[in-house]
Protein backbone atom coordinates (compact mmCIF):
# COMPACT_ATOMS: atom_id res chain seq x y z
CA UNK A 1 0.00 0.00 0.00
CA UNK A 2 1.74 3.61 -1.12
CA UNK A 3 0.83 6.26 1.72
CA UNK A 4 0.63 9.47 0.81
CA UNK A 5 1.56 10.89 4.05
CA UNK A 6 4.91 10.26 5.76
CA UNK A 7 4.19 7.59 9.43
CA UNK A 8 6.76 5.92 11.29
CA UNK A 9 6.27 3.28 13.63
CA UNK A 10 8.47 1.22 16.01
CA UNK A 11 7.82 -1.42 19.22
CA UNK A 12 10.00 -1.99 21.65
CA UNK A 13 10.40 -4.27 25.01
CA UNK A 14 10.39 -2.23 28.41
CA UNK A 15 11.27 -3.74 31.71
CA UNK A 16 9.09 -0.98 33.53
CA UNK A 17 5.68 -2.42 33.90
CA UNK A 18 2.56 -1.24 31.72
CA UNK A 19 1.64 1.23 34.89
CA UNK A 20 4.61 2.45 35.48
CA UNK A 21 5.23 3.88 32.14
CA UNK A 22 1.80 5.76 32.31
CA UNK A 23 3.07 7.03 35.38
CA UNK A 24 6.38 8.43 33.76
CA UNK A 25 4.48 9.62 31.31
CA UNK A 26 2.24 11.33 33.04
CA UNK A 27 4.82 12.91 35.05
CA UNK A 28 6.65 14.23 32.33
CA UNK A 29 3.05 15.15 29.86
CA UNK A 30 1.23 18.48 29.95
CA UNK A 31 -2.22 17.60 29.38
CA UNK A 32 -3.52 20.00 26.75
CA UNK A 33 -6.58 21.99 26.48
CA UNK A 34 -6.96 25.17 25.09
CA UNK A 35 -10.22 25.89 26.95
CA UNK A 36 -8.96 25.45 30.68
CA UNK A 37 -6.06 27.47 32.40
CA UNK A 38 -2.68 25.26 31.96
CA UNK A 39 -1.71 23.34 35.19
CA UNK A 40 1.05 24.94 37.10
CA UNK A 41 3.73 22.18 36.30
CA UNK A 42 7.48 22.86 36.33
CA UNK A 43 8.32 23.66 32.71
CA UNK A 44 11.52 21.64 33.37
CA UNK A 45 9.68 18.68 34.08
CA UNK A 46 7.83 19.30 30.79
CA UNK A 47 8.95 17.07 27.48
CA UNK A 48 5.74 16.28 25.78
CA UNK A 49 2.25 17.81 25.53
CA UNK A 50 -0.83 15.51 25.06
CA UNK A 51 -3.58 13.20 26.30
CA UNK A 52 -2.95 9.99 28.13
CA UNK A 53 -5.24 7.19 28.95
CA UNK A 54 -4.57 3.58 30.99
CA UNK A 55 -2.92 1.73 28.22
CA UNK A 56 -2.47 4.17 25.03
CA UNK A 57 -1.39 8.01 25.01
CA UNK A 58 -1.15 10.77 21.99
CA UNK A 59 1.71 13.00 22.59
CA UNK A 60 3.58 15.32 20.66
CA UNK A 61 7.51 16.88 21.83
CA UNK A 62 6.79 20.76 23.55
CA UNK A 63 7.76 23.48 21.52
CA UNK A 64 8.18 27.03 22.15
CA UNK A 65 7.43 27.77 18.34
CA UNK A 66 4.96 26.82 15.74
CA UNK A 67 6.25 23.77 13.57
CA UNK A 68 4.33 22.13 10.87
CA UNK A 69 6.50 18.50 10.74
CA UNK A 70 6.07 18.04 14.40
CA UNK A 71 5.34 14.76 14.82
CA UNK A 72 2.08 13.11 16.79
CA UNK A 73 3.54 9.96 18.61
CA UNK A 74 0.31 7.47 18.96
CA UNK A 75 1.35 4.91 21.51
CA UNK A 76 -0.19 1.77 23.20
CA UNK A 77 1.35 -0.08 26.25
CA UNK A 78 0.69 -3.80 26.04
CA UNK A 79 1.82 -5.62 29.75
CA UNK A 80 3.67 -8.47 29.41
CA UNK A 81 4.84 -10.97 32.50
CA UNK A 82 7.97 -8.75 32.92
CA UNK A 83 7.73 -5.64 31.87
CA UNK A 84 5.70 -4.37 28.82
CA UNK A 85 5.62 -4.01 25.06
CA UNK A 86 5.15 -0.09 23.69
CA UNK A 87 4.36 -0.09 19.95
CA UNK A 88 4.87 3.80 18.88
CA UNK A 89 3.81 5.57 15.65
CA UNK A 90 4.66 8.80 14.46
CA UNK A 91 2.34 10.37 11.85
CA UNK A 92 1.54 14.22 10.74
CA UNK A 93 -1.00 16.23 12.98
CA UNK A 94 -4.06 15.81 10.35
CA UNK A 95 -4.16 19.86 9.59
CA UNK A 96 -0.44 19.05 8.18
CA UNK A 97 -1.41 16.08 6.33
CA UNK A 98 -4.37 18.10 5.19
CA UNK A 99 -2.24 21.16 3.43
CA UNK A 100 0.49 18.70 2.15
CA UNK A 101 -2.51 16.35 0.30
CA UNK A 102 -3.78 19.97 -1.02
CA UNK A 103 -0.58 21.37 -1.84
CA UNK A 104 -0.17 18.10 -4.43
CA UNK A 105 -3.65 18.40 -5.43
CA UNK A 106 -3.20 22.00 -6.66
CA UNK A 107 0.02 20.93 -8.09
CA UNK A 108 -1.54 17.75 -9.89
CA UNK A 109 -3.90 20.15 -11.44
CA UNK A 110 -1.81 22.84 -12.45
CA UNK A 111 0.05 20.05 -14.55
CA UNK A 112 -2.97 19.21 -16.03
CA UNK A 113 -4.09 22.76 -16.96
CA UNK A 114 -0.94 24.04 -18.20
CA UNK A 115 -0.25 20.79 -20.55
CA UNK A 116 -4.50 20.36 -21.74
CA UNK A 117 -5.60 23.57 -21.76
CA UNK A 118 -2.00 26.06 -22.71
CA UNK A 119 0.09 23.16 -24.05
CA UNK A 120 2.97 24.94 -21.88
CA UNK A 121 4.90 21.29 -21.07
CA UNK A 122 7.67 23.98 -19.13
CA UNK A 123 5.27 25.12 -16.83
CA UNK A 124 3.67 21.95 -16.05
CA UNK A 125 7.01 20.29 -15.58
CA UNK A 126 7.72 22.90 -13.39
CA UNK A 127 4.44 22.52 -11.61
CA UNK A 128 5.26 18.68 -11.40
CA UNK A 129 8.48 19.31 -10.13
CA UNK A 130 7.29 22.46 -7.43
CA UNK A 131 5.00 19.36 -5.87
CA UNK A 132 7.88 16.74 -5.96
CA UNK A 133 9.95 19.39 -4.49
CA UNK A 134 7.32 19.96 -1.55
CA UNK A 135 6.43 16.09 -0.70
CA UNK A 136 10.28 15.67 -0.54
CA UNK A 137 10.64 18.60 1.71
CA UNK A 138 8.13 17.80 4.12
CA UNK A 139 9.41 13.37 4.20
CA UNK A 140 12.96 14.99 5.14
CA UNK A 141 11.70 17.30 7.65
CA UNK A 142 9.76 14.65 8.97
CA UNK A 143 12.13 11.96 9.30
CA UNK A 144 14.69 14.81 10.73
CA UNK A 145 11.73 15.37 13.69
CA UNK A 146 11.08 12.04 13.77
CA UNK A 147 14.91 11.46 15.26
CA UNK A 148 14.26 14.26 17.73
CA UNK A 149 10.94 13.12 19.28
CA UNK A 150 12.37 9.31 19.14
CA UNK A 151 15.48 10.34 21.13
CA UNK A 152 13.49 12.45 23.43
CA UNK A 153 10.76 9.37 24.12
CA UNK A 154 13.26 6.96 24.78
CA UNK A 155 15.46 9.33 27.00
CA UNK A 156 12.37 10.18 29.07
CA UNK A 157 11.70 6.25 29.08
CA UNK A 158 15.48 5.34 29.87
CA UNK A 159 16.37 3.30 26.76
CA UNK A 160 19.33 4.99 25.79
CA UNK A 161 22.25 2.61 26.65
CA UNK A 162 24.81 3.93 24.37
CA UNK A 163 25.92 6.47 21.88
CA UNK A 164 23.81 5.29 19.21
CA UNK A 165 21.18 3.21 21.31
CA UNK A 166 18.16 4.68 19.58
CA UNK A 167 19.40 4.57 15.46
Amino acid sequence: MVRLVPTYSETFVSTLDSRQVVKKLDRITRKVNYLDRPLPLSEEEVVFNGTLGKTCFRISKKINKADSFLPLIKGEVYPLSKGCLISLEYSFFLSTAFFLGFWGVISFGLTVVFLSVFQDWKMALLSVLAGLANYGFAFWHFRRKVRESQALFHEAMGLNTGKNASR
